[in-house]
């Protein structure tokens, strides 16, 4: 079910983009295009299509990454290595605004979707390119997965216990590309209407990730120390982390000073120990970070986690619960801000979540999930091919 529209013409309500994009990180910029209004096309192989279709049946028998990345476009099923059908991508091209897409290393050049080759045949096309390691230099050659891009970039060393790395546990690098490769395309667009000029845009996962690490690089290459994994506690802040109360547990955060003193004054019971040597300062207090802890949670681990929430509350300083993914399903501000609406999957319907960024007087479109080829006969009657359709399908084109 597609949601109301929009009392005012959605921002990209005119623009095309056209994409080869499989799994993550480009569906993931493309969703965000669409739900501006953009028109999508999402070209797939006729013989499965997108394989991330196929990653689980958790959501009414869709898989759950498949329905998050794809509402609001629409699949056009397309072998694309075939001279019709990249006569028939020709003819998309024409008439598009963008594309994108995450093809294996060389694919789009071997297609003829290189920046350089649509300037030629396309030029009024933004291209964007979704890379593992860069289109150039030493490993513009090889596969890029979310985990070994983690891998490269140190974010495991980072992540876990003492004892053991851990991964992040959602696809981290390719949820940075896509976001990187949306603003991207959107300033290449503004630049187009602005000054008719035609920008490439690339994005790797690893330069993207690397960006988000850029923290903990900097830290370790002037100070010469590398943050040490601290599970659920801050490698470089104290206090911040969870404490154990007499029936649950609860993160705490202190940023600055004044939390600090109003930390010991209102919650510890005790001002004085603001100005102990071991923790008068942030970095001392990493330092007996041991120590610290001890203090802080001799005294939560005698309330409730209700009463520890509002003595924390009363003195100003940050505070969380420590949910799973369930609770964020049924979490109060969702659910009082209104964010959950319905949008229709293949066989079914489903609460999808609201885009974060509220544009004011303007709805986001959040569109249905397409079937596999839903689209197919509707764009190729567009250009012209509604009376091969069925000689297409059997040669395996569409």
């Amino acid at each position: 079910m597609t949601r109301t529209p929009a009392t005012k013409t959605p921002p990209l309500d005119g623009i095309t983009v056209v994409s080869l994009e499989q799994a993550v990180a480009a569906p993931f910029a493309t969703r965000q295009l669409a739900d501006l209004g953009a028109r999508v096309i999402k070209i797939e192989r006729p013989d499965g299509g997108d394989f991330a279709r196929g990653y689980d049946e958790a959501v009414h028998g869709n898989a759950s990454y498949f329905v998050w990345l794809n509402r609001g476009k629409e699949s056009l099923t397309l072998d694309v290595k075939s001279e019709q059908g990249r006569q028939i991508l020709t003819e998309l091209l024409d008439t598009a605004d963008v594309l994108i897409q995450n093809l294996g290393p060389g694919a789009a050049g071997r297609l003829g979707l290189d920046p350089a080759t649509l300037a030629v045949h396309h030029p009024r096309v933004i291209p964007c390119s979704v890379t593992g390691w860069g289109s150039t230099g030493p490993w513009a050659n090889r596969k890029a997965y979310d985990l070994l891009v983690q891998c490269e970039t140190g974010l495991l060393s980072v992540t876990g216990t003492t004892e053991h790395m851990a991964k992040v546990g959602i696809s981290v690098a390719d949820i940075a590309a896509g976001m990187y490769a949306y603003s991207g395309i959107l300033t290449a667009l503004l630049r187009r209407a602005t000054t008719g000029a035609v920008s490439a845009v690339e994005v790797s996962l690893f330069e993207a990730l690397a960006e988000w690490m850029s923290n903990p690089v900097y830290y370790a290459h002037y100070s010469g120390r590398t943050p040490p994994r601290s599970g659920a506690r801050h490698a470089t802040i104290a206090p911040y982390g969870p404490f154990g109360t007499a029936d649950g547990t609860i993160l705490l955060v202190v940023q600055n000073d004044r939390e600090w003193r109003r930390l010991c004054a209102e919650v510890l019971g005790d001002p004085a120990i603001a100005d102990d040597t071991r923790f008068a300062t942030n970095s001392a207090r990493v330092a007996h970070r041991d120590e610290l802890d001890t203090l802080i949670a001799t005294q939560l681990s005698a309330l409730p986690t209700s009463q520890a929430k509002q003595q924390l509350d009363d003195a100003g300083i940050a505070n969380a619960g420590i949910n799973d993914v369930a609770d964020l399903a049924t979490h109060p501000v969702l659910e009082g801000r209104h964010r959950w609406h319905e949008v229709g999957i293949p066989g079914a319907t489903m609460q999808a979540l609201q885009p974060p960024v509220d544009l004011a007087g303007v709805a986001p479109v959040m569109g249905d999930v397409p079937a596999l080829g839903a689209h197919t006969d509707t764009i190729l009657a567009e250009l012209g091919h509604g009376d091969r359709i069925a000689l297409l399908r059997a040669a395996h084109v569409v």
